[in-house]
């Protein structure tokens, strides 16, 4: 083996590198672990454990638990009783189909609206500005305010919708949308759509912004028209992006609680009763906490195996 004049290994004189870290402490300085980086992050991470952290583990042991309301009630394991009778309560799967189809159909409604007004608001249009500021207005108001708001406008008789399609003659009679069992869920659905579209729509355009203008331009002067460019150059560069968005919405969506409540409370009949606000009504009007976590643990396990699904295929067709 060769050797520098300073006695130490030729590879080494010439900068190839230093060895590894081989004590613990060296390890964690070479990953930036040192001990005062936690005590500078600890502002940081005490919100989060005590407010989320904290309150999640306690949600989630409640689900073994006959946890009851009332001072006097005495809370004993149950181990996975509550799971039994949750198995065995279709009243629950009817809900979760309910959530299934509700975060489905305003997920993928969302995201064809959202992406057809992203694709607008990026042209170089007058008074762009005005109109990207208008479409964020559903976004900035709380879903209590959205909720009422439809309320008026679904009225059966003063309300907008049924004045509107009277004067067109669309309609004879007015119609109750929110009350009858067949109407209330579309109803509904037509409401998260509008209030959750302008989220999808800026996350969108973001996206569209970052595509290189360049690569339009040669895609037209190889005589490519407006489909095939946006399926060629735009789509493909847009796709992470729609990928997470449309994740995180199926998330929030199924998640559902103040709108639904405010529009129609879960009725007429059940019809639009979504497991998140069966889950509420089991632990805040029933007073069953025990059986309402073990809802929501189930909630989270299979909403969990839907995106993990969702998104391996996703994954799967862009590595093709």
């Amino acid at each position: 083996m060769s050797l520098t004049a300073s006695g130490t290994p030729a590879r080494q004189a010439k900068g190839a590198g230093t060895p590894p870290p081989r004590t613990v402490s060296q390890r964690r300085r070479a990953l930036g672990l040192d001990r005062d980086a936690w005590f500078l992050l600890l502002p940081a991470l005490l919100p989060i454990l005590l407010l989320s952290a904290g309150p999640l583990l306690y949600g989630l042991s409640l689900a073994f638990t006959d946890a009851q309301s009332g001072r006097t009630a005495v809370t004993g394991f149950t181990g996975l009783a509550n799971f039994a009778d949750l198995r065995l309560d279709s009243l629950f799967w009817d809900s979760f189909r309910i959530g299934l189809v509700w975060a489905v159909c305003v997920t993928a409604l969302q995201f064809l609206l959202a992406l057809g007004l992203a694709v607008l608001l990026n042209q170089n249009l007058r008074f762009r500005w005005l109109a990207r500021t208008l479409a964020l207005v559903p976004w900035a108001m709380p879903e209590v305010v959205v909720g009422v708001m439809w309320r008026l406008v679904y009225h059966q008789d003063a309300g907008i919708l049924n004045a509107t399609l009277r004067d067109l003659h669309l309609i004879s009679t007015s119609v109750d949308w929110l009350a009858g069992v067949s109407l209330a869920l579309p109803a509904v659905i037509v409401v998260g759509v509008w209030a959750g579209m302008p989220q999808t729509t800026v996350v969108l355009l973001a996206g569209l912004q970052n595509v290189p203008l360049e690569l339009h331009e040669a895609a037209a002067l190889d005589g490519a028209g407006l489909w095939r460019r946006f399926r060629t150059v735009t789509w493909p560069a847009l796709k992470p992006v729609a990928l997470a968005i449309t994740a995180l919405n199926f998330i929030w969506n199924f998640n559902s609680f103040g709108l639904i409540y405010v529009l129609t409370g879960g009725g007429p009949g059940g019809s639009t009763r979504l497991p998140m606000l069966f889950a509420y009504e089991e632990a805040f009007r029933y007073g069953q906490f025990g059986y309402a976590a073990a809802m929501g643990l189930v909630m989270v396990a299979v909403v969990a195996v839907l995106l993990a699904v969702f998104l391996r295929n996703r994954l799967k067709e862009d590595d093709r």
